[in-house]
């Protein structure tokens, strides 16, 4: 579900998920318990959201920019999503112009008859795909390549929706979790990697899917199972049914989701994203200790890290520094000065934890490095002795082109310089990464298998899952575009 775009702020020195999706069947308040799924998902995306019901014959829609609590908080917004069955996606926001009509669900009238879908991930041949639909006389509405399976279903030969989305499907390479919603009932899929995720719940008789468990949370419903990768779940008033119908492969999904994009309250794979976190922070205290007096996270995604570190180190956890909740993304700076305080906007020094202490920050990831320079010198001016960073992901060497928004490499701090010069140029007295395999002894596995990864980690090794043919063939011109 990618816009064509390039990586949005300069500033933002995270790697960004773009979207997060949520259906549910059989509930006569459908459209408000979407509403809400999504907002437990807004981690997943912030520049739009939608939601698509169905009663009986009868779809309805309404998309908006912003956040779910500003777009979908009134009855008379509510009271329109009439029907038992709704499906909603939320999506990040990007450089460049924001378009309504990128935001998802994205939904067509086709010969068998009403279609709604929802996309996470990013598909990799989308653009030549395009192409080809385009010169086949096809008419795009959005710059999606979600847009593109649509087409491909419209002009697929077999009978029944699901074979049509099956055949689809088997012409597209990436990553996708699809949620979709027709007359006939509500389908979710995963692609054969499963590098996305998604997940079935149940309320009460409702059948429910989502990006994350924490989306079943918010509305009580109960967590099933994982929806597997290459699985396709169909939900009638009959029922749930499973069937297998992609190529088999081995299992990739994204260890990122663990380390930064998923919730922490979050159950995904089998694995507690806040336990996995902690984990993680204890491997990188096992495998770069320093002597220092206090450890304090970059929150909020540093924190159960640095808890994990704390612990495994024996030195205390404080919070020194403290994030403001209330800077929103449209904050206007209207001059230099007020411009030039950079990231006391959104963080601010701790002085009675920070002042006089030999610092270890613990973050999640290093990306430009421009926010990670800006806070050493930040919790240096509020009086620190010592400032050491630990990551706790591997250095961030290549793009991610499965659905995750990662500047250009030229833009990556790691893919241009070695761990000491990252160390010099962000200010720090030492700088170091959790290792590709201690990143894996905390996912539970012994280590990396470099002949057969078990999870996606392109952005840290290079080592691309799928084929990224639009790539290879030059049919982009900047690192992705899609909605």
């Amino acid at each position: 579900m990618m816009p064509l775009h390039s990586f949005r702020s300069s500033d933002d020195d995270h790697l960004r998920e773009e979207c997060g999706v949520f259906g549910i069947l059989g509930h006569e308040d459908a459209a408000a318990h979407t509403a809400l799924g999504l907002h437990a998902l807004q981690h997943r995306g912030q520049e739009a959201a939608g939601i698509v019901s169905l009663n009986k014959d009868q779809f309805k829609t309404h998309h908006a920019l912003g956040l779910v609590s500003d777009n979908f908080n009134s009855a008379s917004v509510i009271g329109k999503l009439t029907g038992q069955t709704a499906i909603g996606h939320v999506r990040y926001s990007t450089t460049g112009e924001t378009l309504l009509r990128n935001a998802q669900p994205l939904f067509a009238e086709l010969n068998f008859g009403g279609l709604a879908i929802a996309h996470n991930g990013n598909l990799t041949n989308a653009m030549l795909l395009r192409k080809q639909l385009i010169d086949r006389g096809c008419l795009f509405q959005a710059t999606s390549d979600t847009e593109v399976i649509i087409h491909l279903m419209a002009l697929s030969r077999c009978n029944s929706i699901e074979d049509r989305l099956v055949d689809a499907l088997k012409q597209v390479e990436g990553a996708y979790s699809l949620v979709i919603l027709t007359k006939e009932g509500l389908m979710g899929i995963r692609d054969p990697l499963g590098i996305r995720p998604l997940a079935l719940g149940k309320l009460g008789e409702a059948w429910i899917l989502a990006s994350e468990s924490c989306a079943f949370d918010i509305i009580g419903a109960e967590f099933v199972r994982e929806i597997e990768p290459g699985e396709l779940i169909t939900i009638t008033e009959n029922g749930v049914r499973s069937s297998k119908p992609l190529p088999a492969a081995k299992k990739r999904f994204c260890v990122f989701e663990y380390i930064y994009f998923a919730r922490p309250d979050s159950v995904i794979e089998g694995k507690s994203v806040y336990d996995s976190r902690k984990r993680i922070g204890a491997e990188l205290a096992h495998e770069f200790p320093v002597d220092a007096d206090v450890v304090v996270p970059v929150p909020d995604s540093g924190v159960p890290a640095a808890m994990g570190y704390a612990t495994a180190s024996g030195i205390p956890f404080e919070l020194g520094i403290i994030r403001n909740h209330y800077v929103g993304r449209t904050f206007i700076e209207p001059t230099d000065q007020v411009r030039n305080l950079g990231v006391k906007l959104k963080h601010n020094g701790n002085l009675s934890v920070l002042k006089g202490k030999r610092v270890i920050l613990v973050d999640d990831s290093i990306v430009r490095g421009t926010t990670s320079k800006k806070i050493v010198h930040m919790v240096r001016e509020a009086g620190a002795l010592e400032v050491h960073m630990r990551i706790a992901s591997p250095p961030t060497t290549h793009s991610c082109y499965y659905g995750v928004d990662t500047p250009e490499r030229d833009k990556l701090l790691a893919a241009n310089h070695s761990v000491v010069e990252m160390g010099k140029l962000i200010g720090a007295d030492s700088l170091a990464f959790i290792s590709i395999d201690g990143l894996y002894r905390a996912m539970g596995e012994k280590g990396r298998d470099a002949k057969s990864p078990q999870y996606c980690d392109a952005c840290f090794t290079g080592d691309y899952a799928v084929s990224l043919t639009d790539q290879l063939q030059g049919t982009v011109h900047v690192k992705k575009q899609s909605a």
